[in-house]
């Protein structure tokens, strides 16, 4: 008994499905599960085989009416059986999948450009360099406003005596024998479907096509060499510790030509000797002297990037957060700026002179230096919050 699924499960039709149908489930089913679409995702190139093979029975009246009556025991009962479909014989290529069903496509498989479903050969991926990380260090300051940065970066870069091709000159090649020049050789893999073919990067020329046959003397064959570069980039106001924000192109070139990968900067805080960060709003902690705290007065407090005059009202409480909007940290997506908070305490002494301490006695016994109980309920109430 065989242990694939019924074709019209693998497509969603129902068994008195119309051909128009077939096609139009078979297209939503190869579109979806295409490799173009799921690079690398062996289960989703398996659906788009599965979904294939069940297409090649359904849409053909004479192979359809066979499985309708003998199911995936077809090839069994005495007509062509085994490889693609059961019918098709083996050592079907995804490129045989893609030409067989360009038609449906209109030449190609939903613009995906997979050697657009005409049997050519694989499409070569662009080599790619590695990326480069590095840590930039920001005040509150830096952050506030965004800056620039320009940095001296060791990297891996294009040699210019070989214009990256690791050849003599640039032009020290010949034809790859192993692939003769396309870039690209055929594997041959067993499957459910039979022998399955695909092209692969060759591995002697990786993808060009040709070989060096002298070396640049510069760069020992590599097509890179290593050198300080100057690199200038711009830090968006409003970036947070560990946000990593991306330079495309920056970081090291790959070897024998190919695109640059990036440069990946990693944002470290410098803690402000001041200034607390929570969010986009910024808190500073204000101690105050018992007179003020009772008379009131006004007090210099530090911002981001300056200073500025507070007002403190007479008879302010320890636990009062005071607000100056306006004065924290952009937000990156635009949104409003934060606040800078300010928590009061008040600085009770430890010691007193002789003098001192007979003025403190004095008021001890004030109606208005002791607490009433709703008073106490009410500073209490206020400072609730702190505990919670």
């Amino acid at each position: 008994m065989s242990d694939k699924r019924d074709y019209y499960e693998v497509l969603g039709v129902a068994k008195n499905a119309t051909a128009d149908e077939i096609k139009k489930a078979y297209r939503k089913m190869a579109i979806k599960y295409h490799p173009d679409k799921n690079p690398g995702d062996k289960e989703a190139e398996e659906k788009f085989k599965e979904a294939a093979e069940a297409y090649d029975v359904l849409s053909n009246d004479e192979k359809r009416q066979r499985y309708d009556q003998f199911g995936h025991n077809m090839g069994q009962q005495g007509f062509p059986g085994g490889g693609f479909g059961g019918f098709s014989g083996g050592g079907m290529s995804m490129d045989d999948i893609f030409s067989m069903f360009g038609d449906i496509f209109g030449g190609h498989m939903g613009g995906s450009g997979f050697a657009g479903a005409t049997g050519g050969r694989q499409r070569q991926r662009q080599r790619r360099g590695t990326d480069l990380r590095i840590r930039v260090k920001m005040t509150l300051e830096d952050i506030a406003n965004g800056v620039d940065k320009t940095l001296k970066i060791p990297t891996f870069v294009k040699c210019e005596h070989c214009n990256g091709t690791g050849a003599k000159d640039g032009v020290a090649f010949a034809t790859c024998h192993t692939c003769h020049g396309s870039g690209t050789v055929t594997q041959v893999q067993n499957s459910i479907f039979g022998a399955m073919q695909s092209q692969v990067v060759c591995p002697e020329c990786e993808g060009s096509g040709k070989t060096i046959t002298e070396r640049c003397s510069y760069c020992n064959g590599e097509g890179v060499q290593r050198k300080d570069q100057q690199i200038s980039f711009h830090i968006p106001a409003g970036v947070s510790e560990g946000m990593t924000l991306t330079v495309r192109g920056k970081g090291n070139a790959p070897r024998r030509g190919g695109v640059n990968g990036d440069l990946l900067v990693v944002i470290e805080e410098i803690k402000h000797p001041e200034l607390i960060r929570d969010g986009n709003d910024v808190i500073y902690n204000l101690m105050l002297d018992l007179p003020t705290a009772i008379l009131g007065g006004s007090v210099e407090v530090p911002t981001i990037g300056g200073r500025a005059r507070l007002k403190i009202a007479a008879g302010t409480q320890p636990g009062k957060v005071l607000r100056l909007r306006g004065k924290g940290l952009p937000a990156q997506d635009g949104g409003a700026r934060g606040d800078e908070l300010i928590n009061v305490m008040v600085y009770i002494p430890e010691k007193l002179s002789d003098s001192e301490r007979q003025a403190v006695e004095a008021m001890r016994n004030s109606p208005n230096i002791t607490p009433t109980e709703a008073e106490k309920q009410r500073i209490f109430s206020k400072l609730k919050h702190i505990f919670e």
